[in-house]
C-alpha cells in the first residue's frame, strides 16, 4: 500500500479528546461558515458532537487547534447521518432514521455541556416528494433571503430540494425532486463555490454524479458528467476553486482527488489518491466489504485544512496540499 499521508498535529485538551472518543459511529461533518465551529455526526449516539476550533495560516502551514466542545442530542436527532449549517448558529440535520431538522445551537460558550435541542422545523416533503432514509444535506442560500436544503434521500434514489423562510420559522415553501437520473443511493452531496456544478456521490453505482445547476434541474436531468471508479464513495467536497473534488471512499483507506480546469462534463478518472487511514485502523473498521474507509470530509473555509472523520479515527486533519500535490489557490 502506498505511504499514508502524514496528518497535521492536532492541538487540543483533555476534555475534548474525551468527547472524540465518545462519538462511536460518525459520518458527515461540516465547518460553520466563520470557520469557528465544526460539527460532527454521531451516527449510532444520535448525536452532534461541535467543536470550537482555530485555523491558522502559518509559515510552517496550518495549524489547527479545538478548545471546547458542546454534545447536542434531541428529538430531531435520530441516526443523523449528514449535516449543514444554514448559519453560524443553525444547523440542518438528515436522520437516516427520521426526517430532515433544523436546529439552533444554545446561546452562549460551549462549555463542554450536554444540552437537549428541539428542531425549529422537520421536514417531511410533499405527497409526491416525500423525505426518506435522508443521508446527506446541503444548505443553499437564494435570493431573497430563502433557503434550499438538498437531501440525499439514500434509498428513494433521489435528490429533494426543499425551500424555506427563515423568516418564518423555516417553513417550507416548495418541494420538488432536484436529482434523480443516474442515482442509486445517494450519500453524499456537494455544491460547487460559483454555484455551477452540483457533485453527488452514488454508491451503488461507484461513482459520483456531476449535475449542471444552470436552468431548473429536475428528476429526468441527466448528469453532466461522472467522477469514476470509487468503491463506495460518501462524503466529498470541492476545493475553492472548484478545480478539485475530494472524494472519499467508505470502502478503502483512501480520499481520490478529481482535477478538472475546464468545468466537470464529461467522465473524469481520479488524478490523485491519498492514503489516509493505516493497515491497521482500516481493517479494525472493516466490518463488511463498504465499511472501514473515511466517510465524512470537509474543507475549512479558509480553504487550506481537509478534516476527515470516520468510526475507528473520530478526527484527523490534513493540509490540503499534501492531498491534492498542489497549492491551495490564493497561496
Amino acid at each position: 500500500m502506498p505511504q499514508v499521508t502524514p496528518c497535521l498535529d492536532f492541538e487540543t485538551t483533555a476534555p475534548v479528546r474525551a468527547a472524540l472518543s465518545r462519538l462511536g459511529r460518525s459520518e458527515d461533518l461540516r465547518f460553520s461558515p466563520a470557520n469557528r465551529l465544526l460539527a460532527i455526526a454521531a451516527f449510532g449516539r444520535a448525536r452532534c458532537l461541535i467543536l470550537s476550533v482555530s485555523v491558522e495560516i502559518t509559515l510552517g502551514g496550518p495549524r489547527v487547534s479545538a478548545d471546547d466542545f458542546m454534545e447536542l442530542s434531541g428529538a430531531g436527532m435520530r441516526q443523523p447521518h449528514g449535516l449543514d449549517f444554514i448559519d453560524e448558529e443553525t444547523v440542518v440535520f438528515a436522520n437516516r432514521g427520521g426526517l430532515v431538522s433544523i436546529a439552533r445551537l444554545p446561546p452562549g460558550e460551549l462549555g463542554g455541556r450536554q444540552c437537549e435541542v428541539e428542531p425549529l422545523r422537520e421536514i417531511r416533503g410533499s405527497p409526491f416528494c416525500r423525505v426518506k432514509t435522508p443521508g446527506s444535506v446541503a444548505a443553499r442560500h437564494e435570493p431573497g433571503g430563502l433557503v434550499s436544503i438538498l437531501v440525499c434521500n439514500n434509498y428513494s434514489h433521489r435528490v429533494s430540494r426543499h425551500v424555506v423562510d427563515p423568516r418564518d420559522g423555516y417553513r417550507v415553501i416548495e418541494t420538488n425532486v432536484l436529482a434523480r437520473r443516474g442515482l442509486k443511493v445517494p450519500d453524499g452531496i456537494a455544491l460547487s463555490h460559483d454555484g455551477r456544478w452540483m457533485a453527488i456521490s452514488s454508491h451503488s453505482t461507484h461513482d459520483v454524479k456531476m449535475f449542471a445547476t444552470a436552468g431548473k434541474p429536475g428528476r429526468w436531468t441527466a448528469p453532466a458528467g461522472s467522477l469514476r471508479n470509487v468503491d463506495c464513495p460518501h462524503g466529498l467536497r470541492f476545493s475553492n476553486d472548484d478545480r478539485h473534488v475530494l472524494v472519499a471512499d467508505a470502502a478503502s483507506p483512501v480520499i481520490y482527488v478529481y482535477h478538472s480546469n475546464a468545468g466537470w462534463d464529461g467522465d473524469h478518472d481520479a488524478t490523485r489518491s491519498a492514503v489516509v487511514l493505516d493497515d491497521e485502523t482500516f481493517l479494525r473498521g472493516r466490518h463488511n466489504k463498504e465499511e472501514g474507509g473515511p466517510k465524512g470530509i470537509d474543507i475549512d473555509r479558509s480553504g487550506h485544512v481537509v478534516a476527515v472523520t470516520c468510526e475507528e479515527r473520530p478526527l484527523a486533519f490534513y493540509p490540503l496540499r499534501a492531498i491534492t500535490g498542489m497549492e491551495p489557490a490564493g497561496s
